[in-house]
């Protein structure tokens, strides 16, 4: 009798703090990061997302923005942050639906 694998999915919510610092940096404007984050964390706390405590959601915003910056969506100038609305909209943080599990025979 073969032993069947159990292949093991586990799913991943999407990234509710980096889509808010997307949607916040798609606008115009440059922000330094304090306003940033109390922008993002009013957002968050309005879609009752927010959770874990403020000191590590801000150290996970600044994570987040600083991998936005890495990757070429976010500029960086002395302090303040600007969105580069194009780079921004291919942004993708909801994963695309699972595929059907195969039937075992």
């Amino acid at each position: 009798m073969p032993i069947h694998k159990k292949t093991a999915f586990s799913r991943r919510l999407p990234d509710l703090v980096t889509e808010e610092l997307a949607s916040v940096l798609s606008s115009k404007s440059t922000y330094e990061f304090k306003e940033l984050f109390e922008i993002v964390h009013a957002n968050l706390r309005a879609r009752n997302a927010a959770s874990g405590g403020e000191e590590m959601l801000r150290l996970r915003a600044y994570e987040k923005l600083q991998n936005l910056v890495a990757r070429g969506m976010v500029k960086k100038e002395l302090k303040k942050y600007k969105g580069i609305p194009k780079q921004l909209a291919t942004l993708q943080t909801t994963p695309p639906p699972a595929p059907a599990p195969a039937s075992v025979v």
